[in-house]
């Protein structure tokens, strides 16, 4: 009986990740498209209908391409950098909270806080590896950026978990039966979304890719799959944390096809922030984790668990 678990979590775990790289192909072609219209302009519509066959042909090509490495290059930790790096993307999704046969623990919340710190060291290593000034700029800017970051995300779900009393994922949607934390946290909820800007280097936060002063930042020496394996591990990582934020705030059933309308609507809105907003200046980021939303978290951390106390004891 064990075994046939077992199977069923391996085979289930697998099917989720098939459909998380096809959605992350989806993805990319998605934000071409917006970006096209926000710039008055055509997307990829080329290849197949309205362009559907586009993310493919761009895996295809970005694959069996010759993959180059610098001379100078730490040459092992060059080449698995790229590796780990989507691997604990895709890790991530494992704590997503099913209701049938798969890894749905107790922990999650735990287990997401500590494979998003894992990734640190990828792009570190990744941006060191690489033996070039402008690697390494972008990959020290990033794993600042990352470990500010994480300090205000986990105050700020400090809040959310305080109120659930519990670090399970799917209690959360037992909690927004009634009202949405996004009425409830509306503040939280903001700076949540945010910090997962930042988290995820994505604009106006992607000083790790600053182009006009750092090339192309971390992954400037990489090319073919292995630069194919961090465009892959961001947007897995957008993905990732736009379900989250259906979960925290949004009140989203799993078994709901709302569900995904309300996964679509925030990956859109990481797109429509990207092609919206300007770049940050990297002294103002990192003004707005210390100096403002980790104050503000934490005096919204101690009313939280005050209003908590108060609801247990009468």
């Amino acid at each position: 009986m064990m075994l046939k678990d077992l199977f069923l979590m391996i085979l289930s775990s697998v099917f989720l990740l098939i459909c998380v790289l096809i959605s992350v192909a989806f993805l990319t072609l998605m934000e071409r498209k917006v970006l096209g219209y926000i710039q008055i302009r055509k997307g990829p519509n080329k290849v197949g209908a309205m362009g559907l066959i586009q993310p493919f042909s761009d895996a295809i090509k970005l694959f069996t391409k010759e993959q180059n490495y610098p001379f100078m290059s730490n040459f092992n930790l060059y080449y698995f950098s790229p590796i780990f790096n989507l691997l604990f993307s895709l890790l991530l999704w494992v704590c997503m909270p099913f209701f049938t046969v798969n890894f749905s623990f107790n922990l999650s919340i735990l287990f997401f806080l500590s494979i998003s710190s894992l990734s640190v060291y990828s792009i570190m290593l990744a941006g060191w590896s690489s033996n070039s000034n402008y690697s390494l700029l972008g990959s020290l800017r990033s794993v600042a950026q990352t470990i500010s970051y994480e300090v205000s995300l986990f105050l700020i779900l400090f809040s959310f978990l305080f109120l659930i009393l519990s670090l399970d994922l799917s209690v959360l949607y037992n909690y927004q039966l009634n009202i949405w934390f996004l009425f409830l946290l509306c503040p939280l909820c903001f700076m949540w979304f945010i910090s997962s800007l930042a988290e995820t280097n994505r604009t106006p936060f992607d000083f790790a890719e600053g182009e006009s002063e750092l090339v192309s930042g971390f992954n400037v020496e990489y090319s073919s799959g292995g630069f194919a394996m961090i465009f892959l591990a961001e947007y897995a990582s957008i993905l990732f944390m736009s379900m989250i934020c259906c979960l925290l705030f949004l009140g989203s059933d799993l078994l709901s096809w709302l569900f995904f309308i309300k996964l679509i609507f925030f990956s859109f809105l990481w797109i429509w922030v990207r092609g919206t907003v300007p770049r940050f200046r990297y002294d103002k980021l990192m003004y707005l984790s210390w100096k403002i939303y980790l104050v503000v978290s934490l005096n919204f951390f101690i009313f939280f668990f005050g209003l908590k106390l108060f609801s247990l004891i009468f």
